[in-house]
């Protein structure tokens, strides 16, 4: 597989930071090195090449803004889905897994991780059937987050579910209808929340495996919600209900 290029200067001090495997930095020719002062120890500190090279360089590897460096990475290894589960077997702590189901949009899932992140999820489970991957415009959106939120790609959703369910989670699914207001959640049990693809929401199979529903509330015009805002509320209503006002 083909090295995956991260851009900006605050993604790449991540992808060093979290020990992931960096094959090469490239420096833009003439930037300040005062600029990238924390990156260059970094990278003299974990050994990585670093080379200098023009703007077009950069410039062609990716389209988003690079702010003059950029880094090649080794492609980024999903998390076994086992050995997750085994994990948060061991913590006291209540856990909190994202399921997507048939997201497409890589900055919607760059987005999601970055959200996670911040709000303390503990792990996020997408298809390997159609469903986006780790591509480089997901790790560019999570900037940086990607290295610190476990992604778990499975063949069957539904089993993985019930998988779920043996150890103890609650599996919330959001829906349009029949379900309720997100804001009257119960956050006191480990809970798995599902969330659908950007145009036909949850498959059935999907759907039928979860054991409650809950809705975002809406009064615009427009009766629809970006998969990642979505996401974002109900992760961070999680996060509201676990914990009191200066616990972090």
């Amino acid at each position: 597989m083909e090295d995956i290029v991260i851009v900006g200067r605050h993604a790449v001090k991540e992808a060093i930071t979290s020990g992931h495997t960096i094959n090469k930095i490239l420096i833009q020719d003439g930037i300040r090195k005062q600029q990238i002062n924390e990156i260059l120890k970094k990278a003299k500190n974990e050994k990585i090449i670093v080379q200098t090279v023009p703007k077009s360089k950069i410039d062609g590897l990716s389209e988003s803004p690079h702010q003059g460096v950029a880094a090649l990475v080794a492609p980024y290894e999903y998390t076994d889905f086992n050995d997750f589960i085994a994990q948060q077997d061991n913590k006291d702590t209540l856990a909190t897994v994202l399921i997507l189901d048939g997201l497409e949009d890589p900055h919607n899932l760059g987005s999601i991780i970055r959200t996670a992140d911040a709000s303390g999820v503990d792990g996020i489970i997408i298809p390997k059937r159609r469903s986006v991957a780790l591509t480089q415009t997901v790790v560019k959106a999570s900037t940086g987050a990607i290295q610190h939120v476990p992604i778990m790609r499975v063949t069957n959703l539904a089993q993985t579910i019930e998988s779920l369910k043996e150890h103890g989670y609650w599996v919330a699914g959001a829906e349009a209808d029949n379900a309720t207001d997100y804001r009257e959640l119960d956050a006191g049990m480990p809970l798995a929340l599902v969330i659908g693809s950007e145009g036909q929401g949850m498959s059935r199979l999907v759907k039928d495996k979860c054991d409650f529903y809950i809705k975002i509330p809406m009064v615009g015009h427009v009766n629809s919600l970006n998969a990642s805002v979505a996401a974002s509320l109900l992760m961070y209503e999680v996060y509201r209900k676990r914990n009191q006002i200066g616990d972090a």
